[in-house]
């Protein structure tokens, strides 16, 4: 939900639902107008850059030198003691924060009708950010799961072995959708769009990235690599819809440099 042009306060309820949604739909994939949108596109190009370099050289030498050892040091899987942290693992399950974001832009979707002046331009502002971080997740888990399928990495100890190299692409089974991990896709595409919106935000948002990442390492779910690499897939989707609203003028500026700032 986007902030649209003006939509009548004496409308019938429906007129101004449906109005609503419309507009905000067609706002999200109207042409880029934002000044200074090359700037901001040269800037995240360089992010993109620095995130994929670092981010294979890591994955590469977790998968070589540690992935392993790592799942081998871990408690057996479905051990009682880990109950907590079975728990702290579904607070990043992908389902659960989309469903979650959905039926808070519905709520939101459903009181705009109802209110006047203010309250609903900062109701629809708040929508802005709820769309953001929908679609902010959304991306990045669409190609993170296509890339589950064409990789078709096992899970720790799938075959018997703590084996990192056990590949079998477009298998298309469960236990073979080890990466990249989508709850620390979640995780961490959710940490970036929050900080993105609110900055303050940004430590207790990453705190809860990296532990969601760990979970899936205790509960041998992933491995090191998997988690690193659903963490670059949520970061790299994140930091490109936030350019795509900020080029339409959505929720974002961008300054004459070319950094993209929250309104």
């Amino acid at each position: 939900m986007v902030v649209p042009t003006r939509i009548g306060e004496t409308r019938p309820y429906a007129t101004q639902l449906f109005t609503l949604i419309g507009r905000s739909a067609a706002q999200v994939v109207r042409r880029p107008a934002a000044p200074h949108r090359a700037e901001a596109a040269r800037r995240l190009r360089g992010q993109v850059l620095w995130l994929l370099g670092g981010g294979v050289a890591l994955i590469l030498a977790l998968m070589f030198g540690l992935d392993a050892t790592e799942i081998a040091m871990m408690p057996p899987r479905r051990s009682p003691e880990l109950w907590p942290v079975a728990i702290l693992t579904d607070f990043g399950k992908d389902e659960y924060v989309l469903a979650l974001l959905a039926a808070v832009a519905i709520v939101m979707a459903l009181v705009f009708p109802l209110l006047k002046g203010a309250a609903r331009t900062q109701l629809l502002r708040l929508g802005t950010c709820v769309e953001y971080l929908f679609l902010a997740l959304l991306v990045p888990l669409i190609v993170a799961e296509l890339a589950k399928r064409a990789v078709g990495r096992g899970r720790p100890f799938v075959g018997g072995k703590a084996d990192p190299f056990n590949f079998l692409p477009f298998h298309g089974a469960e236990p073979y959708f080890s990466f990249p991990s989508a709850h620390s896709v979640t995780a961490f595409a959710l940490a970036l769009g929050v900080a993105a919106i609110r900055p303050a935000w940004r430590v207790p948002m990453f705190i809860y990235a990296v532990a969601i990442a760990a979970s899936r390492l205790v509960l041998l779910a992933h491995h090191p690599s998997d988690v690193v690499g659903g963490a670059l897939v949520g970061l790299l989707g994140a930091l490109c819809v936030r350019y795509w609203f900020a080029a339409r003028q959505l929720g974002f500026t961008i300054e004459e440099d070319g950094k993209i700032v929250a309104h």
